[in-house]
C-alpha cells in the first residue's frame, strides 16, 4: 500500500524540490554564459520566458482543481468520479500540450523578429517548443498525487527534471561549442535540454502511477466484492459518471483566478523579454545597447531575484490548508492568528534575503557570471523582490480565505501598472524604468490584496514595531554594502577576480546577518512570542538572545 504524506511532509518536499529546482536553475546559466560570445544569453532568456509564460496558461490552476476535486471524491466515497476527473485532466493536457508546442514552433521566427527583436532567437524558441508536449500532462498527473496525499511524487519528479534539464542541456552546449556553431546553437542546445527535463519527470510520474494503481487493486481486493458494488456510502445506488462538459466546468470555475494570479511574474519576465528593445528606443544610443542591458535583466538579473521568493513560495502553499480549515468552520481568530504569523515570517526572513543579494550585487553576479556590468540591474531587480514576496503571500492568504476574486482583480489591475509603467519610464531610464514598472506592480497588488483581506481579518503584523523594523533594516544595509565595498577595495588585484567576489560575499552575509538580527532582538522587534514561533534550530538561536537583549511580551496593539 502507498504510504500519503502528511502535510508538514508534504510541504518540505515540495520546498526542498522547488529550492533544488530554483538552484539548479541559476546555475544552469553559469558555464553558459562562459560559453557565449554574443547574443546567446539573450536567446536563453527569451525562449525560456516565452516558454515559462506558456506553460503558465496551460497547467496554472488546472492541477490545483483536480487537487481539490480529487480528494473531495476521495473524502466522500466516489474513486470512480475521482479516476474519471482525473483522465479528463490528462486529456486536456494532452490536447493544450500539443496545440501550444505547435503554435510555439511555427510562430518562433515570428515572435523572435517582430517582437523580441531578435530573430537569432528563433532556433532557442523553436528548441524549447517540444518540452510543452508533456510538460502539461505531468503538472494535471502532480495535481492528482496532491490530491491523494502523495506531494513525494511531484517532488522527486520536479528533482529528475531539473537534473536532466541541467546537465543535458549544458553537456549539449558544450558539445555544440565545440563544433563551433555559434551563439544561436549553443542557446539553442541548452533551452533543448528542457525536453530532456520533461521526458525523465514523466517516467517518474508514470512510475507512481503504476505504484498507485496497484495498491488500489489490493485495496478493492482486500474490501471485497462489496466495496466494488456501485452502491454509495448511503445505500443508494452511486450517481451516474460526470459529464466531461460538468468536469471542466468545475475545473475551470476553480482555476481561473490562480491561472490569474500564478503568471504574475511570468507575465513581467514575458513583458521584459518582449518589448524591451521597443520600448526603450528613446533612451538607449542603438539597438546593440539595448540588447546587451535587456540580455543583464532577463539573464543575470532575473536568474539571481528568483531565490529571495523561494520560502515565501514554501509558506504560501504550507498556510493554504490551514486557512482554509480555519476558515470553513468559522474560526476566524484562528484566521487572523495564523495569517498576521506568515506574513511576519515573510517580513522577517525574505527582506534580508532580497536585503542581502541587493548590497551585495556587484559581488554576487561578478562570482556566477562574467559580465560584472550586469550588478546594477540585478540589485534594482533583486530589492523589488521584497515586494514581490509580500504579493505572494497576500495572494495565498486570499485563496485560503476563500475569496480568491479579489486576488485576481488586484493581479489585472497590477498587469495593466506594469503595461503602462515600463511603456512610460522604458524611454525614460532604459532597463531601470522596467525595473520600476515590475516594482510598482507588485506594490499594487499587495496594496489591494491587503485592503481585501481586512474586509475579513485584520491583521497583526508588527504593529509599533515598523519604525525599529525599517531602522534594523536600513543600517543593515548600509553595513553590508559598505563590508561589501570595503572588501572588494582592500584586495583590489592581489586575488583573482572570482576570490575577490567570493570574499565579498562571505563578509557582506556575515555581516548583514549579525547586524540583522542583533538589531531585530536590541530594538525589540522581535519578542518572545516572535522567537517561539520559529523552526528550532533558529529558535534555539534567538530565544537566549531575545531573553537577555529583548522584550519578551508578544502582544501587538496596531494593525500591520
Amino acid at each position: 500500500m502507498v504510504k500519503k504524506d502528511s502535510l508538514i511532509r508534504g510541504t518540505l518536499i515540495l520546498a526542498a524540490a522547488a529550492l533544488i529546482a530554483r538552484v539548479l536553475g541559476v546555475f544552469q546559466k553559469v558555464p553558459l554564459d562562459y560559453l557565449f560570445t554574443g547574443g546567446g544569453s539573450g536567446y536563453l532568456g527569451i525562449a525560456n520566458n516565452v516558454y515559462l509564460y506558456l506553460l503558465v496558461i496551460a497547467t496554472a490552476g488546472i492541477p490545483s482543481a483536480i487537487s481539490k476535486m480529487v480528494s473531495e471524491r476521495y473524502a466522500i466515497g466516489r474513486p470512480d468520479e475521482a479516476q474519471r476527473i482525473y483522465r479528463a485532466g490528462l486529456l486536456f493536457g494532452v490536447v493544450t500540450g500539443v496545440v501550444l508546442a505547435a503554435a510555439l514552433w511555427a510562430l518562433a521566427p515570428w515572435y523572435a523578429e517582430h517582437i523580441a527583436k531578435s530573430p537569432d532567437a528563433a532556433a532557442s524558441v523553436r528548441a524549447i517548443a517540444p518540452a510543452l508536449i508533456l510538460f502539461p500532462v505531468i503538472a494535471m498527473m502532480r495535481g492528482y498525487f496532491q490530491g491523494r496525499q502523495l506531494m513525494s511524487a511531484g517532488g522527486i519528479s520536479q528533482i529528475v527534471e531539473q537534473i536532466a534539464r541541467v546537465l543535458l542541456g549544458v553537456a549539449l552546449a558544450v558539445v555544440v561549442f565545440n563544433l563551433g556553431w555559434g551563439d544561436t546553437w549553443v542557446s539553442a542546445a541548452a533551452t533543448f535540454g528542457s525536453v530532456f527535463g520533461s521526458i525523465g519527470a514523466f517516467l517518474v510520474m508514470l512510475y507512481y502511477a503504476r505504484k498507485l494503481k496497484r495498491s488500489d487493486l489490493e485495496e478493492e481486493l482486500a474490501a471485497g466484492a462489496e466495496a466494488a458494488a456501485a452502491v454509495g456510502p448511503t445505500g443508494r445506488r452511486a450517481a451516474p459518471p460526470m459529464r466531461l462538459k460538468a468536469i471542466y466546468k468545475e475545473m475551470f470555475a476553480m482555476s481561473i483566478p490562480v491561472v490569474v494570479t500564478a503568471m504574475t511574474v511570468q507575465f513581467i519576465y514575458l513583458v521584459d523579454a518582449s518589448f524591451f528593445i521597443r520600448w526603450t528606443s528613446g533612451f538607449f544610443a542603438s539597438e546593440a545597447a539595448a540588447e546587451q542591458v535587456r540580455n543583464y535583466l532577463i539573464y543575470n538579473g532575473q536568474s539571481i531575484a528568483g531565490i529571495p521568493p523561494i520560502l515565501a513560495i514554501a509558506l504560501s502553499q504550507s498556510i493554504l490548508p490551514v486557512l482554509s480549515a480555519a476558515n470553513s468552520v468559522g474560526r476566524l481568530d484562528e484566521v487572523q492568528r495564523q495569517a498576521s504569523l506568515v506574513m511576519r515570517i515573510v517580513v522577517f526572513t525574505g527582506v534580508p534575503a532580497a536585503l542581502l543579494l541587493t548590497v551585495a550585487a556587484h559581488s554576487v553576479n561578478g562570482l556566477l557570471f562574467v559580465d560584472p556590468a550586469a550588478s546594477g540591474m540585478v540589485a534594482a531587480l533583486t530589492v523589488g523582490t521584497i515586494f514581490q514576496i509580500t504579493m505572494m503571500t497576500s495572494n495565498s492568504i486570499l485563496f485560503g480565505l476563500g475569496t480568491p476574486r479579489p486576488a485576481m482583480i488586484s493581479t489585472l489591475i497590477g498587469y495593466a501598472v506594469k503595461i503602462v509603467g515600463s511603456l512610460l519610464l522604458g524611454p525614460l531610464l532604459g532597463g531601470y524604468g522596467f525595473v520600476i514598472a515590475s516594482m510598482l506592480c507588485f506594490m499594487v497588488i499587495t496594496s489591494l490584496n491587503l485592503l481585501a483581506i481586512r474586509q475579513k481579518v485584520q491583521l497583526r503584523v508588527l504593529g509599533k514595531r515598523w519604525t525599529p523594523y525599517l531602522a534594523a533594516v536600513i543600517i543593515t544595509a548600509a553595513a553590508g554594502f559598505g563590508t561589501d565595498m570595503t572588501v572588494r577595495g582592500m584586495l583590489g588585484t592581489a586575488l583573482h577576480a572570482k576570490l575577490v567576489f567570493l570574499a565579498g560575499v562571505i563578509a557582506t552575509s556575515l555581516v548583514c546577518g549579525f547586524f540583522y538580527l542583533f538589531l531585530l532582538v536590541a530594538l525589540g522587534v522581535i519578542r518572545e512570542a516572535d522567537a517561539k514561533s520559529f523552526p528550532g534550530p533558529l529558535r534555539k538561536l534567538l530565544l537566549p538572545l531575545v531573553r537577555r537583549l529583548g522584550r519578551r511580551d508578544g502582544q501587538v496593539s496596531a494593525d500591520l
